[in-house]
């Protein structure tokens, strides 16, 4: 119906079924061969749909009167019983055939006392989901949707039926933060605390079902349940330089606690080198025990990867998207509940007074983030907080209040290795609302966690001075500057909280693990790649 009478506008000369589409116009005397439509395509005769043979019977029956053409006249264009000039029969013709005579737009068939009727009016088009509509509600084509009462009433006794559902037979699906169903337990041992002087643990564990959603964990600190725990966390910076009181077999298991309590140097260590002693003269590492290497620093600030022995490890943790426990320092998330940061967060451009700020702590002339911050500051203004170099001290409102006031951020890392992505990234420039300029892995390798219209890389540039005169053009023009901002419409930012994510996300990994054992065969040559 609507291929052969044109009952819905197109736009010129775009394609429909049966043929090509005329612009949808109101016909002027003498235009007798334009019309709305048509009845044949390409390759079909009109004989072929049956619209010749019909039409010409129309010019033989009489004219309506004067009521029957008033009441034509205030009939809707759309009435619900549209004109069709496919084959129709019986009582259906009969009723039809009075309104295709005056409504018809089949124009090139058409009689010529049947173009003196009310010319039909342009189909305008709604914007509804189901297609265009004539004269709105009113107007639509029955069968095509609900008025918006009925839609409410709808909606209504959906949201009434979930709610039953929910109150007598089980719970809705649970929300991105809802503790999800009751896992194994399982018992993870850690056996540094990172940076803590090579003793255990010394600060409460975290609730890893009430901070991460990860319920089921038992997280150890007591090296005496070290044949209890499914896992066990070594940090690679402690691990290399604290004391020797690794678990067994790989232990102390031929000292004496007298000469242990030569190497005491305080009650810390003391008990942990009882502890050590304990170990040493207990069972050999349970089965099935995995013990997870931890590490959160780039290749070159990690001494004595070559001295660990092969097999020893049987999963990795770090940043690194390939590791057996993917941590990052942070990420990107869908704002889909109500603990995202609000758009509002970043502050308003009157708000940022400085150009360009960089928070450093450890300076080092040889390194290249170093050099390039030379280069680039002779072409246009950085001001560095840190206690190291030129930097000074950062206020006392905050770091990310400091950088807040900031259009951009030097998000130097230390090295460049890959997937070694900070803070300095997610919290200092992202979390604190200001444009991020990388020096790190390469752009595709960012690319892998950060829309790339959210950051810009000093790789994009030929030289620093082409970088500084880009971040000029940025601050003269707000427009464009306001861009790198258009991915908080969508994400919001993850930190990364240390040390108690790690803990239960390795927790998480040995709840999904399978029984398949595996070892790291040669660890420094995957880390340093």
């Amino acid at each position: 119906l609507s291929s052969c009478w044109g009952y819905r506008q197109r736009e010129p000369g775009s394609t429909g079924r049966g043929g090509v589409w005329a612009e949808a116009k109101q016909e002027t005397p003498g235009q007798a061969g334009q019309s709305w439509g048509h009845c044949g395509g390409e390759g079909q005769s009109d004989a072929q749909l049956g619209c010749p043979a019909r039409l010409p019977a129309l010019a033989t029956r009489r004219a309506p009167g004067p009521r029957e053409e008033a009441s034509l006249a205030r009939r809707p264009l759309d009435s619900g019983t549209a004109p069709s000039c496919s084959l129709a029969g019986g009582d259906r013709q009969r009723r039809l055939e009075p309104q295709r005579q005056d409504e018809s737009r089949c124009r090139p068939f058409a009689p010529a006392d049947a173009r003196q009727a009310v010319p039909a009016q342009p189909v305008r088009y709604m914007g509804m989901p189901w297609g265009p509509a004539v004269g709105g509600w009113r107007g639509r084509r029955r069968g095509l949707g609900l008025p918006p009462s009925a839609l409410a009433v709808a909606a209504a006794g959906l949201m009434c039926t979930a709610l039953v559902a929910y109150a007598c037979w089980g719970q809705l699906p649970p929300l991105p933060w809802a503790s999800p169903a009751q896992s194994r337990p399982v018992g993870v041992l850690l056996w540094w605390e990172p940076f803590g002087g090579g003793g255990p643990a010394s600060r409460p564990t975290p609730d890893c079902r009430l901070r991460f959603n990860i319920s089921g964990c038992r997280l150890l600190t007591d090296r005496s349940t070290y044949g209890e725990a499914h896992a066990v966390l070594f940090h690679h910076r402690d691990l290399v330089r604290g004391p020797p009181d690794w678990p067994p077999p790989w232990g102390i298991q031929v000292r004496t606690a007298e000469e242990l309590e030569l190497r005491v140097l305080d009650d810390l260590e003391e008990e942990a080198a009882a502890a050590a002693e304990a170990l040493a003269i207990s069972s050999p590492r349970p089965p099935g025990q995995r013990w997870v290497w931890m590490n959160f620093e780039s290749p070159s600030h990690s001494p004595g990867l070559r001295s660990l022995e092969s097999n020893l490890f049987n999963w990795t943790l770090s940043y690194r998207a390939d590791s057996d426990i993917f941590v990052p320092y942070g990420y990107l998330y869908p704002r889909s509940h109500p603990r995202d940061q609000p758009i509002g967060q970043v502050p308003p451009l009157a708000q940022k007074r400085g150009l360009v700020a960089w928070v450093v702590s450890n300076w080092d002339e040889r390194q290249a983030r170093v050099r390039y911050y030379h280069q680039l500051s002779q072409h246009v203004r950085v001001d560095v907080f840190g206690q190291r170099g030129p930097g000074r001290p950062v206020p006392d409102s905050g770091l990310l209040h400091t950088v807040a006031r900031y259009k951009f951020y030097l998000a130097f890392e230390n090295s460049q290795h890959l997937d070694y992505i900070t803070e300095k990234l997610w919290r200092n420039a992202l979390l604190a609302g200001a444009v991020p300029v990388v020096l790190g892995p390469d752009r595709a390798n960012y690319e892998r966690f950060v829309p790339r219209g959210a950051f810009i890389h000093v790789d994009d540039f030929p030289s620093a001075s082409s970088l500084a005169t880009y971040l000029l053009f940025l601050d003269r023009n707000l427009a464009v500057y306001r861009r790198y901002f258009h991915w908080r419409r969508r994400y919001a930012v993850h930190i990364t909280s240390f040390w108690d994510e790690p803990w239960c996300r390795a927790c998480q990994a040995v709840q999904t693990a399978g029984d398949q054992p595996k070892s790291i065969r040669n660890l420094a040559s995957w880390f340093e790649q």
